[in-house]
């Protein structure tokens, strides 16, 4: 773990923001102004969204940690990865399934706004309560919360504004960027598994039950409470609960293993970013089968 720290972690540190980067830029590519604008059309459907998102979801994770009883730095990097929602991966799952797509990025443009300041901060109280002040781990809390801006929130607005400008230059540099980011996250991928061989057989037993039910619990509550308690539409309650159990592993990485340098952090955040695809997969084949026992979500009163 030391070398990691030393090699692997300075590497992490420059490849990451770089991956990052380039990810928020291909999704701000993807935006246009409308998209903002239509957020005042769904005050219930938002204010729903961003709350689930970041509350409810940190709230739960601190739950299922609690109650699975955690190590305290496994239990952290599943925490950061709670404060990290949305991402082109949400959008991507509700067009598959057939939800709500431009709510899913409504949705991710807003977040997108608001976690470069609030995950910092809620990474901070976390890594106090959990580690203690100055025990094992330190935040620099200002720093971190310009990294993320410089890393989420220009490359979001930069790559509207492409949109907006140059149309055809933002249809032109789409294939290529995501291309990029495959690449560099691969990258990532690569280097977190490798720095982690010697404990992810023992890990892997340990978080995947976690992750797995934070997941799927996550979805679940969160499509319920839109449906039956909101009383809002298939799609909106679907898409709600996509963005509420599907998270941004780049940006939690940046976290975990650019600035904390923390391996097992990261890999609990990676973990998370690979199984929550499979509460996922479940939904979008639920959703795009014939067998018509589903629609006892949509004809609810």
């Amino acid at each position: 773990m030391e070398l990691f720290c030393m090699a692997g972690g300075n590497a992490l540190s420059l490849l990451l923001p770089v991956a990052l980067f380039i990810i928020m830029l291909g999704m701000g590519l993807t935006l246009k102004l409308s998209d903002f604008l239509s957020l005042r059309q769904r005050p219930l459907a938002i204010v729903a969204g961003v709350s689930l998102q970041l509350l409810f979801l940190p709230l739960l994770a601190w739950l299922v940690v609690t109650v699975l009883q955690l190590p305290a730095v496994l239990a952290a990097g599943l925490l950061i990865v709670s404060f990290a929602p949305g991402g082109a991966t949400s959008n991507m799952i509700s067009y598959l399934c057939r939800a709500d797509t431009a709510l899913s990025i409504s949705l991710t443009a807003i977040t997108s706004l608001i976690i470069p300041f609030s995950l910092p901060w809620f990474t901070w109280m976390t890594l106090e309560h959990l580690l203690g002040s100055g025990v094992m781990v330190e935040l620099p809390l200002l720093s971190t919360i310009a990294k993320l801006v410089m890393v989420t929130l220009i490359p979001v607005v930069t790559g509207l504004y492409i949109n907006r400008r140059w149309p055809r230059l933002c249809d032109q540099l789409q294939r290529p960027i995501k291309v990029l980011s495959l690449v560099f996250m691969f990258a990532v991928v690569v280097m977190i598994s490798w720095a982690n061989r010697a404990v992810l057989p023992e890990l892997m037993p340990l978080l995947s039950p976690a992750i797995i039910l934070l997941a799927s619990s996550a979805m679940v509550f969160a499509m319920l409470v839109a449906r039956y308690l909101l009383r809002l539409n298939t799609e909106t309650a679907l898409t709600l609960g996509i963005e509420t159990g599907i998270q941004n592993a780049g940006t939690a990485l940046m976290v975990t293993g650019a600035i904390l340098q923390q391996p097992e952090m990261s890999l609990t955040v990676l973990l998370y970013g690979i199984l929550m695809q499979v509460p996922a997969v479940l939904l979008i084949l639920w959703r795009n089968s014939p067998v018509r026992w589903r629609s006892v979500l949509v004809n609810a009163k």
